[in-house]
């Protein structure tokens, strides 16, 4: 059975030790037998850059890259890991991915994003987005020093903290209108994204036809989910890791 695994929003750090052995036990064994992993964005909880020299990106570079000799992986930005670049692609031999991408399979086509750019109700985080996706930004970013950097990601973490206790959840859920429109521009009736931590299968009409909309989980120390794709049939599986 053509399998096609799909996760995000794992948030790993060196400060979380269970998520990065469940992390690597997963690429060890689950991922090892698919056709091809996808990761959604938001894989660590804070990427500073490629140069970065700890010991932690070290080793997670290791473990992509040893998969990654035998399973095809692909990486699409999330809002916590916009700054990996082509040096942790070429380290990794993971395949960098459009922040919208379409992939093909046998059965039909799906859109692919982390979500971010779905949660249009959001107007604050959309600006602040635009500015941390920007070149500008960028630039700037690695022109800073690593300790800068800690710094600065920090502080953003902090503010987006404080940020999210005073939203209403449904603020910082998708909006069906954007939702729509994505698929629209790409002609499809099928999505898979991350990014909200709401895990689910939301099925509706898009003009007219049947449409679906899924959801990956985050990645929690107590249990972890990747979502599986039969790529012949289009037949989706949550599989706890």
């Amino acid at each position: 059975m053509p399998q096609l695994l799909f996760i995000s929003d794992l948030h790993l750090s060196a400060q979380t030790p269970v998520l990065n052995a469940r992390f690597r036990t997963f690429l060890q064994e689950r991922a090892k037998t698919a056709d091809a992993l996808y990761i959604l964005g938001d894989l660590f909880d804070a990427w500073i850059g490629d140069d970065d020299p700890s010991p932690f990106a070290a080793e997670i570079k290791k473990q992509l890259a040893a998969l990654s000799q035998h399973t095809p992986v692909s990486f699409l930005h999330g809002n916590r890991d916009f700054l990996i670049g082509e040096d942790f692609a070429r380290e990794t031999g993971l395949v960098l991915l459009p922040e919208e991408y379409v992939l093909q399979t046998e059965s039909g086509s799906w859109l692919l994003l982390h979500g971010d750019q779905l949660c249009t109700d959001d107007t604050d985080y959309q600006r602040a987005r635009q500015i941390f996706r920007s070149e500008a930004f960028r630039i700037q970013a690695m022109a800073m020093s690593i300790p800068q950097r800690l710094e600065k990601a920090a502080e953003i973490r902090h503010m987006s903290g404080e940020a999210i206790a005073i939203k209403s959840g449904d603020i910082m859920d998708v909006n069906q209108t954007a939702v729509e429109a994505a698929l629209r521009r790409h002609g499809l009736q099928r999505m898979i994204h991350g990014h909200t931590h709401r895990p689910a299968m939301h099925a509706f009409h898009l003009d007219g036809q049947p449409a679906l909309r899924a959801v990956l989980a985050d990645w929690k120390d107590q249990q972890s989910f990747a979502l599986s794709l039969d790529s012949a049939t289009g037949e989706l599986k949550n599989l706890s890791i």
